[in-house]
C-alpha cells in the first residue's frame, strides 16, 4: 500500500516486503518480579504526535505523561534539523521522560447518582505554536484542552540582606535592636516604636549593611509548565469513547455511544450535535458508536464504527446533522454461520485512518481488516488474530474478556498493521501483495522469544481487485505461538510512530519500545 494513487488496494511495485526485525528499545515503568500493579497505574492511552518527536500517555488515575526524542535536546533540534547538520541520527528513535501532569480527577455526578472516574480514555495531539505542547485528552465525560510550555524560573539574587542572619520567620536578626516599650491606647491599640521612622534610634540603613544594591532577577533555568487552557464539559449523556482532530487545526469530534459532536478548540461551551442514533424508544437499539475519526486531509469526512461491525463515512458538507452517511463498509456474513455470540465479536473497537487517506484499519474481536474507502463490497485485507479463541468463546464471555477493547494502528507508510492480544502479545502484519509477514511479539525485553513461524496465507477465492489476505493461527484453543494464552494480561494500547518502524505499546503499567 503505497499511496492514494494506485488502482490495487494493497500493491507493492517491487513485490513484498520482508519481514521486519524487531528489537528491543527501551521500557519505562517496569515492573520487577512479583511486584502488584496499582490500578491507577495502568496505562489507558498511547498517542506519538504527528512529527513523531513526543509521546504521550494517559492512565487509569488521570495522569497524562509526556515523552520526547532524546536527539532533540543532545544537538539542540529535530532530526531534520540534524540531518541538516550532518549529525549521526540514531536508527533507533529514543524518548526521555519529559513531564506528567494530573489531567482529570475523581468525580461525582450528584443529579444522576454516578461516579466518574479519572481514567484517560484518549489523547490527541493538536497543533503546536510558539514551542508549546498542546494536547486533547478525555475521561468519560469531560475533554480538557491542555497547553505544556517551558517556563524561566525566576530567582532574586544580589540580596541586602545575609542570608545567614536572617532568622527562620525571614525578620532580620540584629542583637543591636532591643525591644521597646509599647503604649496602649484607649480603644486597645498601641504605638509601637520600633517601627516609627521618626525615631532616633532607628537608622537606615542599618550598621549591618554597609551600603544599599538593588536586587537582581535571574532566570537561568527552565521549567515545564501544564496549563489546562479550555474544559468542553457537560456535552455527552453517555461515556465518550473517541476524540478526533480535524486536519484544519481548529476543530475536533468527541462521540460517545449515540452522538457525535463538532466542536472548535476555542469555544468550550458550545457544540455542535452531527451524529445521532438515539432512538424514542430505547429498548430498539441495535447498535452504538464504538469509535470515530477524522480523515487526515480532507477536513469534512469522518468515520465512525459501530457494534454491528459497519463503518459509515460521513461528508460534513451533506447536511447539518449527518445521519444519513455517503458510505457504509461492511462485511456480508456467512450463511450459516451466525450464532450467539456473533455480534458481539462483530463489534468494532477501534479504526484508524492511513496516512494518506485511502484505506481505514478496523479491530474487531477476532480480526483486523483493511478497507479501501474507494471500494466498499468488502475488506481488501482480512487478518486473523483470535481464531484460535474461538473455542473458548463461553469463557471469554463468563469472564467478559469477549467485551475488551484492542486498539489497532498502521505504519506511516502504510505497507504493515498492528494490534495487540493477550499475554502481552502483539502482532504486526505485512499489507502488501503477496506478503506473508505475520509477526507475533512479546511486550517484553525479549520481544521475539515466543515467535514462530509465519502462518500459511490462503486467498478468500474472489477477484484480483477484492481479494483478502488471511493469516490463520493453526492451533485451536492457545495462542498464536502454542501457549496457553492468559486473559487477565492484555495488550490493548499501541501506537506506531508516523515516520520510522517504531511501535510503543503499555502492558499494565509499563511502556515498552520496540524499532525495526
Amino acid at each position: 500500500m503505497n499511496g492514494g494513487d494506485g488502482g490495487e488496494a494493497v500493491a507493492s511495485s517491487a513485490g513484498p516486503q520482508p519481514p521486519l526485525d524487531w528489537k528491543f528499545s527501551q521500557v519505562f515503568g517496569e515492573r520487577t518480579a512479583g511486584e502488584e500493579v496499582q490500578e491507577v497505574d495502568i496505562i489507558s492511552a498511547i498517542e506519538f504526535d504527528k512529527t513523531g518527536d513526543h509521546l504521550a500517555t494517559g492512565d487509569r488515575g488521570g495522569r497524562v505523561v509526556l515523552f520526547e526524542k532524546t536527539d532533540m535536546k543532545e544537538h539542540g533540534g529535530n532530526r531534520r534539523d540534524l540531518e541538516r547538520m550532518d549529525y549521526p541520527v540514531r536508527r533507533n528513535p529514543e524518548f526521555r521522560y519529559k513531564t506528567e501532569f494530573q489531567s482529570h480527577e475523581l468525580e461525582f455526578d450528584y443529579l444522576k447518582s454516578l461516579e466518574i472516574k479519572e481514567k484517560i480514555n484518549k489523547i490527541r495531539w493538536c497543533q503546536t505554536a510558539n514551542s508549546a505542547l498542546f494536547l486533547l485528552s478525555t475521561n468519560d465525560k469531560t475533554i480538557k484542552f491542555w497547553k505544556v510550555q517551558e517556563k524561566k524560573v525566576k530567582k532574586i539574587s544580589v540580596m541586602n540582606v545575609d542570608p545567614s542572619k536572617v532568622a527562620g520567620n525571614g525578620s532580620v536578626a540584629n542583637a543591636n535592636v532591643s525591644p521597646s516599650p509599647t503604649h496602649n491606647l484607649a480603644n486597645g491599640g498601641y504605638i509601637d516604636q520600633s517601627y516609627n521612622c521618626l525615631s532616633k534610634d532607628v537608622s537606615f540603613p542599618p550598621p549591618t549593611i554597609s551600603s544599599l544594591r538593588l536586587p537582581v532577577v535571574t532566570s537561568n533555568e527552565t521549567s515545564l509548565v501544564a496549563r489546562c487552557r479550555r474544559v468542553y464539559a457537560h456535552a455527552h449523556d453517555y461515556h465518550i469513547n473517541s476524540i478526533s482532530t480535524n486536519s484544519d487545526d481548529e476543530t475536533f469530534i468527541s462521540a460517545d455511544d449515540l452522538r457525535i459532536n463538532l466542536w472548535n478548540l476555542d469555544i468550550s461551551n458550545r457544540s455542535f450535535n452531527i451524529v445521532d442514533i438515539k432512538l424514542t424508544n430505547m429498548e430498539d437499539l441495535t447498535e452504538v458508536i464504538t469509535s470515530a475519526e477524522f480523515h487526515p486531509t480532507h477536513c469534512n469526512t469522518l468515520a465512525y464504527s459501530s457494534s454491528k461491525g459497519s463503518i459509515r463515512l460521513i461528508d460534513l458538507r451533506q447536511s447539518a446533522l449527518c445521519d444519513l452517511h455517503s458510505k457504509i463498509f461492511e462485511e456480508q456474513e456467512a450463511s450459516g454461520s451466525r450464532s450467539f455470540f456473533t455480534e458481539i465479536i462483530a463489534s468494532i473497537s477501534d479504526i484508524k485512518f492511513a496516512k494518506d487517506g485511502r484505506h481505514i484499519l478496523s479491530r474487531d474481536y477476532m480480526t483486523l481488516k483493511l478497507w479501501d474507502v474507494n471500494m466498499d463490497s468488502g475488506p481488501v485485507a482480512t487478518f486473523q488474530v483470535h481464531e484460535h479463541l474461538r473455542p473458548k468463546l463461553c469463557d471469554l464471555y463468563e469472564n467478559d474478556s469477549i467485551f475488551d477493547k484492542f486498539e489497532c494502528c498502521l505504519s506511516g507508510n502504510g505497507q504493515r498493521v498492528a494490534t495487540g492480544s493477550y499475554s502481552n502479545l502483539f502482532r504486526v502484519f505485512g499489507c502488501d501483495a503477496g506478503s506473508t509477514e505475520a509477526t507475533t511479539l512479546e511486550a517484553s525485553k525479549n520481544p521475539m522469544r515466543r515467535l514462530v513461524q509465519t502462518p500459511s496465507r490462503t486467498s478468500r477465492g474472489l477477484s484480483s481487485i477484492t481479494r483478502a489476505v488471511r493469516r490463520v493461527a493453526e492451533s485451536p484453543g492457545v495462542d498464536a505461538n502454542g501457549n496457553s494464552f492468559d486473559s487477565t494480561t492484555k495488550l490493548l494500547h499501541l501506537a506506531w510512530h508516523p515516520t520510522e518502524n517504531s511501535i510503543a505499546c503499555a502492558a499494565a503499567n509499563s511502556l515498552y519500545m520496540y524499532y525495526a
